[in-house]
């Protein structure tokens, strides 16, 4: 480890007693924030990761400065340092020095969260639910990507001036839909088996996949700082091909990953293979060019036709249960708020992009409701207002922003707002569309094509 020569003259003992104080009291900070803002969402049926979000810009950049990503270069909080030197006997003036050393363990344990996350997503993914509906699906997909996508990007560098590859950022972090969120709303109205539930939890599926194709392929390019022709087509056919080679795995490929499975008596098998495929994945992903975020939700739908399934996901969930919490609280941490203080004049303007994504986020998801070619009675509604929620996905999207430096202060925190606000108002939405409107019986879909509600979501 590399530390300034200041802290040569302090004992071993010392520097590494702060360090694990430090380690600690973070994790402690992470873990009771995130919680006591969780547990009072879920009484309101909020979603949870929501409260994990707020309460990263709680207690970080934006907040009491307790959790400070080194970028922001945001000054860690006086009380943090002198409890770590009292108990440490390392002076309280070398405490940021160590803090900022020590960071990048946490953020480890972040990317391990989301590329958890992401397998999870990918394993709950239902393919075979997409063939009860899949037309309807497909086309409530498509219109539901490439709209606000669309609008968003062009509307970014045309009214507001922004450069082509964040707005193509911005545009793509507004593709995605939370099919936890959608799900357990329509599990508890008791629309989840209706059409409407099917082709939105199948659109979902879709929209999941072609945002992070969009998302491996703007990353990469922002790496790159080139859109050149060239490179764009590369990157799309590699990762369109990395997708499709994914599906064609998912079918083909369960009974050997079952065998492996299968060969492993120690405990926890189940658990080590499916991160050893996640491992695998990510590394094929990224030895091409792609984002490894793309490679985690491959080996997710790899697996989601394994006979084990439902066990790998026992055991996968309260993996990301931890560890995204952690990415959750770190996104939020980093978040600087400032840039959208309405008192600030100068911040206005990050205040009316965020109002502008926010429209456009709401207008291309309901719109995609009534992209249903189909003479079936379908409330196309209903199906908009359940594409509306961003949810974990679209913080996903933010992270991965906020990690490869692509997006401005103000830009982020405008991005942020959309998400925060369309995981929130889809859901309340829908209760109001549907309050006192049971679904009809003849709009239920076989038993056999229904989904799971995704209780394990957050």
């Amino acid at each position: 480890m590399l530390l300034p020569t200041l802290l040569s003259e302090i004992s071993s003992h010392d520097l590494e007693l702060a360090e694990t104080l430090i380690g600690v009291l973070r994790f402690m900070l992470i873990f009771v924030a995130a919680r006591t803002l969780a547990e009072v969402l879920v009484r309101f049926e909020l979603p949870t990761i929501l409260g994990e979000l707020l309460a990263g810009v709680l207690i970080g950049a934006s907040g009491l400065h307790l959790l400070v990503p080194p970028e922001t270069q945001v000054q860690l909080s006086g009380a943090f340092s002198e409890v770590v030197s009292g108990l440490s006997h390392v002076p309280v003036d070398e405490i940021p020095l160590l803090y900022n050393e020590s960071f990048g363990a946490l953020q480890a344990v972040a990317t391990l969260g989301l590329y958890s996350l992401l397998f999870l997503t990918g394993l709950e993914s239902e393919l075979e639910e997409l063939m009860a509906v899949g037309a309807q699906a497909f086309s409530v997909a498509v219109v539901g990507v490439v709209l606000p996508f669309a609008l968003g990007t062009l509307g970014l560098m045309a009214i507001f001036h922004i450069d082509a590859i964040p707005a193509i950022f911005a545009g793509a972090s507004m593709t995605a839909t939370s099919i936890g969120i959608t799900a357990s709303v329509f599990g508890e109205l008791g629309y989840l088996r209706t059409r409407e539930g099917q082709i939105v939890i199948g659109a979902a599926v879709l929209d999941d996949i072609l945002g992070i194709v969009i998302l491996a392929i703007v990353v990469s390019l922002g790496a790159g700082g080139s859109l050149e022709i060239g490179p764009i087509v590369q990157l799309v056919v590699a990762a369109v091909l990395f997708v499709v080679v994914a599906l064609l795995l998912s079918q083909k490929a369960a009974p050997a990953f079952d065998w492996m499975i299968d060969q492993l008596k120690a405990p926890g098998a189940k658990l080590i293979g499916s991160y050893l495929l996640l491992a695998v994945s990510c590394f094929v992903a990224s030895a091409i060019g792609l984002e490894a975020a793309l490679g985690a939700f491959a080996a997710g739908l790899i697996a989601s036709t394994s006979k084990h399934r439902h066990e790998i996901q026992a055991a996968v969930t309260p993996i990301v249960g931890l560890f995204a919490t952690v990415f959750f609280v770190l996104v939020g941490a980093g978040m600087d708020l400032s840039v959208i203080n309405p008192s600030d004049p100068g911040a206005r303007s990050a205040l009316v992009v965020a109002a502008f994504l926010f429209v456009v986020a709401i207008i291309g998801k309901v719109a995609a409701g009534w992209a249903i070619f189909s003479k079936e009675k379908t409330n196309k509604l209903v199906v908009g207002l359940g594409m509306m929620p961003r949810g974990e996905v679209g913080l996903i999207f933010l992270g991965l922003g906020t990690a490869s430096g692509l997006l401005s202060p103000g830009l982020e925190a405008a991005i942020l707002l959309m998400v925060i606000g369309t995981t929130f108002l889809a859901p309340v939405l829908l209760r109001i569309v549907l309050k006192d409107k049971p679904p009809e019986d003849g709009n239920q879909v076989p038993d056999e094509f229904a989904a799971d509600p995704l209780a394990g979501a957050s």
